[in-house]
Order: C-alpha cells, then sequence, then structure tokens
C-alpha cells in the first residue's frame, strides 16, 4: 500500500517544499521540523547567510569556468585558422576582411551596430532597382537599439572604440547568459546538469557570434534569466527582462509570448496571486512594440519595419517554404542556388537532423509551461522564415532549453567522462561556429 506523498504539490514555477514533520502522515509526535521549514532554520545573524553565499559563489564559479575554458578553446582554434588561411585581407571591410584577424568578429552586423552607435539611426525607404532580391537600400533600423546604446555607453565610460566597447558587452553578456543558462539547468536537473549546459551554450552551432560584435550574447542573457524569474515566482522582474529584451532583437517575441501566456496561466489558476503575474503579462510586449512603432512613426508607414526587412534583407515570414527549399538545393547539390554557402549549409543540415532529438530530451524532463513555450517559438521563428539558411545555427542558438535536455541527459557521467566529450567539439567549435560562419557563410 503506497504512503502519500510527504512533499505538497508545487505551484507552477515554484519548488516544491517539504512539509514540516508534524504535518506529515506517519510522522511521529514531536518530531522536529522538516529541512525547509521555516521553523529548523536558525535566527538569522549577522554574516549568518555568508557560507550560503559562498556556497552559491561556488556553483556558479564552476560553470563560468567552464564556459571561459570552452569558449578560450574555441575562440584560439577560430584565430588560428584565420592566420592559417590568411584570407581576412583580401576580404572587404565588414563582410569577413580587415587590417588584422579579430577585425572579423566586427564585420557583418557588427558594421551596422558600430555605425548605430556612432551615428544613430536615419530610418528612409529608398527605392532599389535592378537587384532579384531587394527592392529598398539597406537601413540600420532594421538593427534594434539596445545593443548600440550599449555601447555607445561603454565607449562614453571607457575610451574603448566602438569595436572594443562592443566586444566588451559581448562578452559580459555571454557570461551574464551561461549563468542565466546554469540557474535554470541546475534548477530542473541539479549543478552538474547546469554545468555542462552552460558548456554546451560555448561550443553549439553559432556559438561564434557570443564573443564578437553581435548582440547574440546580451539578448540570450535577458531570455535567459527572464525564465528563470519566471520559474522562481519573480513576475515584475522577468516582464522587464523581457520588456528590455524586446528592445533587443524582433525575436524576442518568442520571449514575450512565452512569458505573457505562463503569466496569463497563472493568473487564470491564482497561483501567484493576480497583481504580479497581471503586471507582468501587461508590461512585457512595450519594448519590441515601442521600438516597431517609433520606426513605422518615423518611415511615416505603421508597418514600415517589416516593409524594410523584406524589401532590402528579403527577410519575412513564408511558413518554412524557404527553408525547405535551400535543405533541398544543399541535398540535391544546387550550390548555385541564393545565398548558398556549402560548408555552413551542411552544418546547419546537421543542426536539423540533431534538432528532433534535442527536443525530446527537453520534454523528457517535463520542463515548466515558459521554456516549452519560449523553445517551441524560437524554433519556429528560426525555421518558418525566409533567411539564408546557414544562419539556422545561428537562429536556433537562443533556444538555450534545448542545452538543459542535452545536459540533463549527460549528468550521469563523471567530470573526467564530460571533459573527454566536451574537449574536441570546444576545440571544433573555432571551425564549424566560427570560421565556417564568419569567413564560409554569413552570420
Amino acid at each position: 500500500m503506497s504512503t502519500p506523498s510527504s512533499t505538497a504539490p508545487a505551484a507552477p514555477g515554484r519548488a516544491a517544499v517539504p512539509a514540516p514533520a508534524a504535518d506529515r502522515p506517519g510522522a511521529p509526535p514531536g518530531s522536529p521540523p522538516a529541512v525547509g521549514d521555516s521553523r529548523a532554520r536558525p535566527q538569522a545573524r549577522p554574516g549568518g547567510d555568508r557560507p550560503a553565499r559562498r556556497a552559491l559563489a561556488v556553483r556558479y564559479a564552476a560553470a563560468l569556468g567552464v564556459y571561459a575554458a570552452v569558449k578560450a578553446a574555441g575562440f584560439a582554434v577560430f584565430l588560428a585558422l584565420l592566420a592559417y588561411a590568411d584570407e581576412y585581407g583580401t576580404k572587404a571591410v565588414g563582410r569577413g576582411g580587415g587590417a588584422r584577424p579579430w577585425d572579423v568578429l566586427g564585420s557583418w552586423d557588427g558594421v551596422w551596430y558600430q555605425r548605430i552607435a556612432l551615428n544613430g539611426y536615419h530610418p528612409q525607404l529608398i527605392p532599389l532597382h535592378g537587384y532579384p532580391h531587394a527592392t529598398l537600400y539597406e537601413n540600420s533600423a532594421v538593427f534594434f537599439p539596445l545593443y548600440p546604446w550599449l555601447i555607445r555607453i561603454v565607449c562614453a565610460c571607457t575610451g574603448l572604440g566602438t569595436y572594443g566597447a562592443g566586444m566588451l558587452v559581448a562578452v559580459v553578456a555571454s557570461f551574464v547568459a551561461a549563468a542565466g543558462i546554469f540557474a535554470v539547468t541546475a534548477r530542473l536537473g541539479g549543478a552538474r546538469a547546469g554545468v555542462v549546459a552552460a558548456a554546451v551554450w560555448g561550443l553549439f552551432p553559432g556559438s561564434g557570434v557570443e564573443w564578437a560584435v553581435y548582440s547574440d550574447s546580451l539578448f540570450v542573457a535577458l531570455a535567459a534569466w527572464s525564465c528563470y524569474c519566471v520559474m522562481s515566482g519573480r513576475w515584475l522582474t522577468a516582464g522587464l527582462l523581457a520588456l528590455t529584451a524586446g528592445l533587443g532583437r524582433p525575436t524576442a517575441a518568442a520571449l514575450i509570448a512565452a512569458v505573457s501566456i505562463t503569466a496569463l496561466v497563472a493568473l487564470v489558476r491564482r497561483t501567484d496571486g493576480i497583481a504580479r503575474p497581471l503586471t507582468a503579462m501587461l508590461i512585457t510586449p512595450w519594448g519590441l512594440l515601442g521600438y516597431l512603432g517609433w520606426v513605422g512613426w518615423k518611415l511615416g508607414d505603421p508597418a514600415g519595419y517589416f516593409h524594410l526587412q523584406r524589401g532590402a534583407w528579403n527577410r519575412y515570414f513564408d511558413f518554412g517554404a524557404a527553408t525547405a527549399h535551400s535543405l533541398l538545393d544543399v541535398l540535391v547539390g544546387r550550390w548555385y542556388a541564393w545565398q548558398v554557402n556549402p560548408v555552413p549549409d551542411l552544418i546547419a543540415i546537421a543542426l536539423l537532423i540533431a534538432l528532433p532529438g534535442l527536443v525530446v530530451l527537453l520534454l523528457r524532463i517535463r520542463p515548466p509551461l515558459v521554456l516549452v513555450l519560449y523553445t517551441g517559438l524560437t524554433i519556429v521563428a528560426a525555421l518558418a522564415s525566409n533567411q539564408i539558411f546557414d544562419n539556422i545555427s545561428r537562429y536556433l542558438l537562443p533556444a538555450f532549453p534545448l542545452f538543459a535536455g542535452l545536459a540533463v541527459a549527460l549528468r550521469r557521467h563523471s567530470w573526467s567522462t564530460l571533459a573527454g566529450l566536451l574537449a574536441l567539439p570546444a576545440l571544433a567549435s573555432g571551425w564549424y561556429a566560427g570560421y565556417a560562419l564568419f569567413e564560409l557563410g554569413v552570420p
């Protein structure tokens, strides 16, 4: 005959707390309070929480140290490959070229972010003729303002140029993202799984943009901590982080929807009261909507941002048609299609093959609703939009809960085994996530 559980069901987004021994069925009279019961805690005294803070710092230090080692290994290989190929000097500045190997990290989108930090925005819809895939001139207004704002602030505070400031913001944000991924995963599968997830964040395909003049690290940092705050019932902080993320990238729509829907569910179920989830739900979209509205106002067209995306960059939602066509073209060897880059395209196919398995591993650990929604919507946004096919590895990089499922599956292995499993991918990431992305493709 089974005995009732001694742990009360937890509200969505909250960890279960053991009931006091005296309140548990079958507990003998006079039993001491269970661990976690407020009556079992000693009276607070000055400095009494220092061991807890020290233990917390150690937990995060392990994850951040492993992440740093993984990134440093891949970064060194990336620079070594740039030096060996010695082709960056022959390419146009801003398009995979530069005077020094590391200048490559400020090319492509990095050029636009630096220009915005220096000169601000000048939104315009200028017709372009004679190009099959573009009807408008490219304009900086498609790049969201949060990252260039931070570049400008760091420039003013440190005296660094836009490249140095952009790298500093990205690298610091990458560690904040690693900490957030650790926190989310550790809550689901323990500290060891959290460390592994932080390492996977550093070597995942597309991770080359984490230490580059790109906004990806900043966005993932905001997304990871916003999801963590939802999981721990900190609704106002989650909403503010989602609002801020909306100023960073248009794909923040996935995060905003995930936080808002989860808040609505909590509101309907009355699991966290009314005020906090309602406030989170109401504030999350205004960063994204505010910037889109500003661009539309400046362009004199409410849908101006989307017209610019489609007309200048050929980016729009197409229900996956472009991804399917590109996939088939690569599989049959049609390398002459638009924006085909053979090596990164094959890496993208390998990632697509692995993607269903990563989703299954995530679902097996029964993640909270906010992670399911955020991951699903991020995958849909990446695969159902017309874009450069080889960029799938970068567009799926924000789907960090996929790392959690894999990490929980790997946590049973010893640290030495995990080191052996991750060492070669960490080195190889300098090629498949760095060199292939920046020099053999278009990130």
